[in-house]
């Protein structure tokens, strides 16, 4: 059990109550059933989208967004989470459906399966700004890996978006409220999730959930458009559904400074540490603070051994407030990066790799190490990426090096 909790975790822990009663999916949850915990079942990592990502301004504004996720284990109840941590004003909902997916590469439901969520008994919800909203719980007995269409009615858009660009999923917007039909032919797809952080079930056999905080690595840069073969989702095949994998990954990633999202230590309260239900932290993080040190200008020796120091210092300081909730944290140490010409790396870059991946294998701060760097690397040229894994830029590995990442992670960690 978890020492503490943070604010977020305590307002979850007051939510509904939940049940284990198998009903019909959306069917009122059994009062009279034992009571299982909420668990993490799908989430993604939040941020303000840049101008290439973003909708056009207004494409929000009366129009029905449906997303297509999967959950990565069952349960008997379901909620789901909405977002506008990123918003600056309100974010008005207008109604919400959730439908099994006909097809995850398209706005398809099957329409029988089509249930509607209520927030506080209402069908409707006003989201704060920098806030979140969970769902009023529904019985929901789909199987773990059964694709979910989550339409979202959004009356007015938020300043400010708050979104998950790297998706490598399509979604779908349409003006009006849809959310209840079972096709969209008229919606305009975008490879990008908005407004939706989480999808949360009630379960007593699921194990504690593994949450992945990562780079583009793990938001799946070099996986198939809606074809699920991200590392994490390799791994979460492997425990067929007795645990939640949970990808809080975010291309651009850094584990000291914000880029492309918040950096890590400034997300991982909201996306790690009040995530119910989670005992395992995978860390993968840092290829990109040791790249954008000297990708412009050489920096000095001070400023690399700096980087070091600072970078190990936060995996401490995430080890340090995960372990106070009962989490382990495993390490994963950084793959090679030598022949990305977007970085391009040189001695003492590579030199910055292996004193933190050292640190990783050797402190003994890490309640486990799962040496990726071993399993990615070019046997004949360690400092580079197996040609059989590279998807070409010599950073991002293919779907064939993401199932050897997920390989090689031992799933008796997580028993």
């Amino acid at each position: 059990m978890r020492s503490a909790v943070s604010v977020f975790a305590l307002a979850l822990a007051m939510a509904p109550v939940a049940s284990q009663a198998q009903s019909e999916p959306g069917a009122a949850p059994d009062a009279t059933a034992q009571t299982c915990p909420w668990k993490a079942a799908w989430a993604s990592s939040q941020m303000l989208p840049d101008t290439a990502n973003a909708l056009p301004d207004g494409a929000l504004d009366d129009a029905t967004l449906r997303q297509i996720v999967r959950p990565s284990i069952s349960g008997a109840q379901l909620r789901v989470r909405l977002s506008n941590v990123f918003g600056k004003t309100p974010l008005r909902i207008g109604g919400v459906t959730v439908a099994r997916s006909a097809d995850n590469a398209s706005a398809s439901i099957v329409p029988a399966s089509l249930r509607r969520l209520s927030f506080a008994d209402k069908p409707s919800a006003v989201i704060p700004p920098g806030g979140e909203w969970l769902s009023d719980p529904i019985a929901w007995d789909a199987a773990a890996f059964e694709d979910l269409a989550i339409s979202i009615h959004v009356l007015a858009e938020p300043e400010g978006q708050t979104s998950h660009p790297g998706s490598r999923a399509t979604s779908y917007v349409v003006a009006g409220d849809r959310t209840g039909d079972p096709a969209l032919p008229q919606a305009t797809g975008v490879d990008h999730w908005y407004l939706l952080s989480g999808i949360e079930v009630t379960s007593c056999t699921a194990r504690d959930g593994v949450v992945v905080l990562g780079d583009s690595i793990t938001d799946g840069r070099g996986s198939t458009t809606n074809g699920n073969d991200r590392w994490t989702d390799f791994l979460a095949q492997r425990l067929a559904g007795r645990a939640a994998v949970i990808n809080q990954g975010i291309g651009g990633n850094r584990v000291l400074l914000d880029g492309l999202g918040p950096n890590a230590i400034a997300r991982l309260d909201r996306d790690v540490l009040s995530q119910p239900g989670v005992g395992h932290l995978i860390l993968l993080e840092g290829i990109n603070d040791i790249g954008t040190l000297a990708r412009e200008t050489p920096a000095s020796a001070e400023a690399h051994a700096f980087l070091v120091a600072q970078v190990t210092g936060a995996y401490a300081q995430i080890i340090a407030r995960a372990h106070a909730l009962g989490i382990k944290v495993h390490g994963a140490t950084i793959l090679p990066f030598m022949s990305n010409e977007y970085y391009h790396p040189d001695a003492a870059s590579e030199a910055d790799r292996q004193a933190i991946n050292a640190w990783i294998r050797t402190s003994g701060a890490f309640d486990s190490v799962i040496d990726l760097d071993k399993v990615m690397r070019d046997p004949s040229r360690p400092a580079y990426l197996n040609p059989a894994y590279d998807t070409g830029d010599g950073l991002h590995p293919n779907p064939a090096g993401f199932r050897a990442m997920a390989e090689a992670v031992p799933l008796s960690l997580f028993d």
